[in-house]
């Protein structure tokens, strides 16, 4: 077995568990036993073309992606650093003002909804993303200023996961259980946001879209972020442009453009 198959299992199994999927729902979109799946991650089954592109279509990467032929992006929790995107990897910088201001607007999130049982992590990645480009539409500065790249199940946050896991166990628990029949990353948070790193503007932009969507389940808000031009406009995996915002529809546009004009 090549080392690229080697890799294909480990990184299918990773897609897998980062989208908060089990093994057997991956075996009823494939349509094979769910022993087969733990095959495949296991790097005991070698995988055909036609299943390639439908785990592509199924996690929303391209199958180059898949076979790790495209590097994915790197993450850096640094302080003063700007964003810069070498190529082929994708370098995202996180300087410490948006670190604080991402840690305490997810605190703010989690103190404000994060009890409700709908309120998982698929949940949070989409009212990450409205507050963001809510904030940006109506300032046109930046509120958190995370990165969202666009796959099947609405814009995703890249630096997220590596943010959560500096603040585990001080700031906030993960929890691991079902919604329903569904798998589900739960966060509860273990201490109130600093206010003061808030300001009145954002705090406002962040409770209108608490109000609006803070009731939709993972498969509501997803679908509700698939009709936002950013995301329409926006090819598979790549980065979600904070200017596309100035184009929405009425439907989602957060700023009055006639008196503005």
């Amino acid at each position: 077995m090549s080392a690229v198959d080697l890799k294909l299992g480990k990184r299918i199994k990773a897609l897998r568990v980062g989208l908060g999927f089990s093994q057997q729902w991956l075996a009823e979109q494939l349509g094979v036993a769910r022993p087969t799946v733990s095959q495949i991650e296991n790097d005991e089954r070698k995988l055909s073309v036609d299943d390639l592109v439908k785990l592509s279509r199924l996690f929303q990467v391209s199958v180059e992606g898949l076979l790790d032929l495209e590097k994915e992006p790197k993450v850096v929790l640094t302080e003063g650093a700007k964003v810069s995107e070498p190529k082929p990897q994708m370098r995202i910088n996180v300087p410490q003002k948006n670190l604080t201001k991402f840690k305490e607007v997810l605190l703010y999130i989690l103190n404000a909804v994060g009890s409700k049982p709908n309120i998982g992590e698929t949940v949070i990645y989409k009212l990450l993303y409205f507050i963001d480009f809510n904030f940006y539409e109506k300032y046109e500065e930046q509120l958190i200023g995370a990165t969202y790249i666009k796959n099947r199940f609405g814009p995703t946050p890249v630096e997220f996961k590596k943010i959560v896991d500096q603040m585990l166990d001080k700031d906030i628990v993960k929890v691991k259980d079902n919604y329903f029949t569904f798998p589900r990353t739960k966060y509860l948070s273990r201490r109130k946001p600093d206010l003061t790193k808030l300001k009145a503007n954002e705090m406002e932009v962040i409770d209108d879209v608490l109000k609006k969507l803070s009731d939709m389940n993972a498969k509501q808000i997803s679908d509700y972020s698939h009709g936002d031009v950013p995301w329409v406009t926006t090819e598979d995996g790549k980065k979600i442009e904070y200017e596309a915002v100035f184009y929405r529809t009425p439907t989602y546009s957060v700023r009055d453009y006639g008196e503005a004009l």
